[in-house]
């Protein structure tokens, strides 16, 4: 069965190089949120795509929201240049560098945790304290919460190759270890 993988969150990060004046961009922009009591950095949002910016004094900027690599690179290029276009003054390109990708998938079985605990390694299953599995995977270097539904949360990718990778070697480790039932499995058993 193919997994149905969906990314919900990518996480970058960007640096201008340069000192920025919070004060000058919250004037020329006046729906930006920007409390510096509450917190440091002002919040830049885009309605397409869809995302969040945070800005800092230092010049760092930190960009949430984005469905994909393609699309985190482009909102804060898009920040930049609205910043730019309205006389604040930016003299390089942002460094971009993807922090993090949260995927959401589907694998359309049902998963033995308590068989998957001693199975695989780099575990953590404590059904009193959370309903998943918390699996640790060493290459590529991402962590899994792994459900009973056949449900799977995927975080800790640098690229969305590393995501779609990470669960096909689950997948394929779950079957292999009879930890995954399928639901055709089941109908063909009862038939």
């Amino acid at each position: 069965m193919k997994a149905i993988i969906d990314i919900q969150n990518v996480v970058a990060s960007a640096a201008l190089g340069q000192d920025l004046d919070l004060n000058s961009i919250l004037r020329i922009f006046p729906g930006i949120e920007y409390r510096p009591e509450v917190f440091p950095g002002l919040v830049f949002r885009l309605k397409k795509p869809k995302t969040a910016t945070l800005i800092f004094r230092t010049g760092k900027m930190v960009c949430t929201g984005a469905k994909s690599e393609r699309q985190a690179r482009r909102a804060v290029l898009m920040v930049v240049d609205d910043l730019k276009r309205n006389g604040i003054v930016i003299s390089g390109k942002p460094s971009i560098q993807i922090q993090n990708i949260v995927a959401s998938v589907v694998l359309g079985g049902r998963i033995d945790l308590e068989k998957a605990t001693y199975s695989l390694e780099r575990t953590m299953y404590e059904p009193e304290q959370f309903p998943g599995l918390i699996y640790r995977m060493d290459e590529p270097k991402v962590v899994i919460l792994i459900f009973s539904s056949g449900k799977l949360v995927c975080t800790g990718a640098k690229k969305e190759e590393e995501v779609h990778r990470a669960v096909t070697k689950l997948q394929e480790t779950l079957e292999e270890k009879e930890l995954i039932r399928y639901e055709q499995e089941r109908a063909r058993r009862t038939t």
